[in-house]
């Protein structure tokens, strides 16, 4: 059973049919069901709600018959039984059958971590077919879910992102026509964690390896995605566009790069926050509210 919530977005009921591991931090979890005929969206950096269910249970508990009244009902559920709910960006969308992908980034479940896993880490990693989620997404194909808007006249797209940025920036990679210019600084968390992404553009793309890159000149210290962004030779143009995407404190620093330093117009610099250093997403979710 499906209920609408607001146009153009809707819950899916869906399963996993299948995982595949990217790499020593990534996994991609293949998701189905009969809902997805619905599920319509130009892609790109295409935001999703993903809700999931506690460990002991088969489903994600989300009051979806409340119909519009569906959050507060959501909220007003103990912790333990209130489905997980994390934010992702659509990875793939296919047809004849109907699927889509979502990349997870596995913190703190390696064994060498020793920071806590999250619940969302801990429930892809162990992802198998059959699986229930809900997902609450886009029923038309251009919805205001997608931030990725470069205009017309654009002739050079600069886009940054850190691991949880990095489903996102590749699908954007991915969906730029031919001729076009891109560079891309993209953070991994591993070696083993970079991708090798098809594009028709004229594209450069530069893996950052947190705690793999070569050291700077002063001293040992490892340089950043962002400090490698800051320190790049752009190619001139007369209308670039920014695309920027992570830890909400650099990406705030990294567009007043782009708007004070670069000269960018600060409409044409889209910036997202993923996340926020020190918070989980319900404390983030809290203080947007």
């Amino acid at each position: 059973m499906t209920t609408a919530v607001a146009a153009p977005f809707r819950f899916f009921s869906l399963q996993v049919v299948r995982t595949r591991r990217l790499g020593p931090s990534l996994v991609r979890v293949t998701f189905a069901g009969d809902d997805l005929r619905a599920f319509h969206s130009d892609g790109r950096d295409q935001s999703l709600s993903l809700f999931l269910p506690h460990p002991g249970q088969s489903a994600p508990v989300v009051p979806v018959e409340l119909g519009d009244d569906w959050w507060q009902g959501w909220r007003d559920l103990p912790d333990g039984v209130r489905a997980v709910m994390r934010s992702y960006t659509l990875r793939a969308l296919r047809r004849d059958p109907d699927e889509i992908d979502i990349d997870f980034v596995l913190h703190g479940v390696e064994p060498e971590s020793a920071a806590p896993a999250g619940p969302a880490s801990r429930w892809a990693s162990t992802a198998s077919g059959g699986d229930r989620v809900l997902l609450l997404g886009p029923a038309v194909r251009d919805n205001r879910a997608i931030r990725f808007r470069p205009p017309e006249d654009c002739d050079l797209v600069v886009l940054w992102g850190d691991e949880t940025a990095v489903p996102a920036a590749s699908a954007i990679i991915e969906s730029l026509p031919p001729g076009v210019r891109a560079r891309a600084w993209l953070e991994a968390h591993h070696p083993g964690d970079i991708q090798d992404l098809e594009t028709r553009a004229d594209a450069e793309i530069t893996w950052i390896v947190r705690g793999e890159t070569p050291q700077d000149a002063e001293g040992g210290r490892t340089p950043s995605a962002l400090e490698a962004l800051r320190a790049a030779q752009l190619p001139a143009a007369r209308a670039p566009y920014a695309w920027i995407a992570g830890e909400s404190g650099q990406v705030k620093e990294l567009r007043r790069h782009l708007v004070h330093e670069r000269g960018i117009d600060r409409r044409q610099v889209t910036f997202v926050g993923y996340w926020r250093r020190g918070l989980s997403e319900e404390e983030l979710r809290e203080q947007g509210e």
